[in-house]
């Protein structure tokens, strides 16, 4: 083989294996998160037909995502099934403060910041309880306590 042919098959073979190690060194696809069934999730912003985040978290206390922008909430309306006595998160992610007016029997409010907060409510009575803005005119969730 003359000079240029040989060069000519080094540089081949030189990208050849550049080619196998560069393949080789890709990184896999990372496999997705696993995920609970029955537990949907809430993100992006809130919309006018949202279902609320129902996260246990590892104390056995449910939470609720709720987020208010504007004059946009989310979940808006949805019903989520919680036990009599059963400690429920209200997890509030909100642009601005504001008051959520629980209609449980005694009736609760609650006074939101901006930003994120949460409040911990339990209902001892089966019933609809509407977690409510009033400043929104709006039924955020109602809580369907058996």
């Amino acid at each position: 083989m003359g000079r240029s042919n040989l060069t000519s098959a080094a540089l081949t073979l030189a990208l050849g294996l550049v080619a196998v190690t560069g393949c080789a060194a890709e990184p896999e696809e990372p496999e997705s998160s696993p995920t609970t069934e029955g537990t949907p999730t809430a993100t992006g912003s809130p919309t006018e037909t949202g279902s609320p985040s129902e996260t246990p978290t590892t104390d056995d206390r449910l939470v609720v995502d709720i987020t208010i922008i504007g004059d946009q909430v989310r979940p808006n309306g949805a019903s989520v099934e919680v036990g009599v006595g059963e400690p429920v998160v209200l997890a509030i992610e909100a642009d601005a403060a504001g008051e959520l007016h629980l209609h449980s029997t005694p009736e609760q409010e609650i006074a939101y910041p901006r930003g994120a907060s949460e409040h911990e409510v339990t209902f001892d009575r089966p019933g609809v309880v509407e977690v409510e803005s009033h400043d929104l005119g709006k039924v955020i969730v109602q809580l369907e306590v058996r």
